[in-house]
């Protein structure tokens, strides 16, 4: 059960941190008001990390190296997780 509720909420925060990201391109291209940066690693860090590696801010070196850095760190304690019998015996 809590398996099933980790995989929508993980789903949910990916495509709302790509649509994010979407939207801020568009909002750059057109000269308009952004999606502050808080907001999208705020959406990153809830679990769309996967989402927020949209090819987006690559000036920024807090994105170039944040975003698949907190990916990695999403990534290992999935593992963790997953394998915590082994690794805890638990």
């Amino acid at each position: 059960m809590l398996q099933k509720v980790l995989l929508v909420w993980v789903l949910a925060w990916t495509v709302i941190a790509f649509a994010l990201m979407g939207i801020d391109k568009a909002k750059a291209k057109r000269h308009k008001q952004r999606i502050p940066e808080k907001m999208l690693f705020l959406s990153a860090i809830l679990g769309g990390s996967v989402g927020s590696l949209f090819r987006h801010k690559t000036k920024h070196w807090s994105f170039r190296i944040g975003m698949p850095v907190i990916l990695l760190v999403q990534v290992a304690l999935l593992l963790l997780w997953s394998f915590r019998h082994y690794v805890w015996g638990v």
